[in-house]
C-alpha cells in the first residue's frame, strides 16, 4: 500500500468512525423525543447483543470430559458475580480473567 493509500484508507476510517458517532445526534436532538421503536431498541438491544456474544463464544467449545469445564466455570463466576455486584463490566473482566489464568495454568 502506498503512502497515499494509507492516508485515504485512515481519513476514510475516520470519516465512517466519526459519522457513527455523531450522526444519532443529528438525526435525534436532545430537545426531541426518539421515536417508539427507537426507544425499545435501545431497551432490548443489549440483551440481545449479550445473548448472541455468550452464543458465539460457546459455539466452538465442547462439553465432554474437561475440555468444557473453565467455560463452565467461569460462566458460573460471572453469573454469581454479576448477580452479587450488579456491575456488568465487574462481571466480564473477572470472568475473562478468570477463565485465561484457568485455561493457561489448569487447563494447558
Amino acid at each position: 500500500m502506498t503512502v497515499t493509500q494509507s492516508i485515504l484508507t485512515i481519513l476514510a476510517v475516520v470519516a465512517a468512525t466519526m459519522l457513527t458517532r455523531f450522526l444519532p445526534f443529528l438525526v435525534f436532538p436532545e430537545g426531541k423525543n426518539p421515536p417508539a421503536v427507537i426507544t425499545y431498541l435501545g431497551t432490548v438491544l443489549p440483551y440481545a447483543v449479550i445473548g448472541l456474544l455468550v452464543v458465539y463464544c460457546l459455539k466452538d467449545a465442547v462439553f465432554t470430559a474437561w475440555h468444557g469445564l473453565p467455560e463452565l466455570i467461569a460462566i458460573v463466576f460471572i453469573v454469581i458475580l454479576h448477580k452479587w455486584r450488579k456491575n456488568t463490566l465487574l462481571s466480564i473482566a473477572g470472568g475473562t480473567i478468570l477463565y485465561m489464568v484457568l485455561v493457561q495454568n489448569f487447563f494447558a
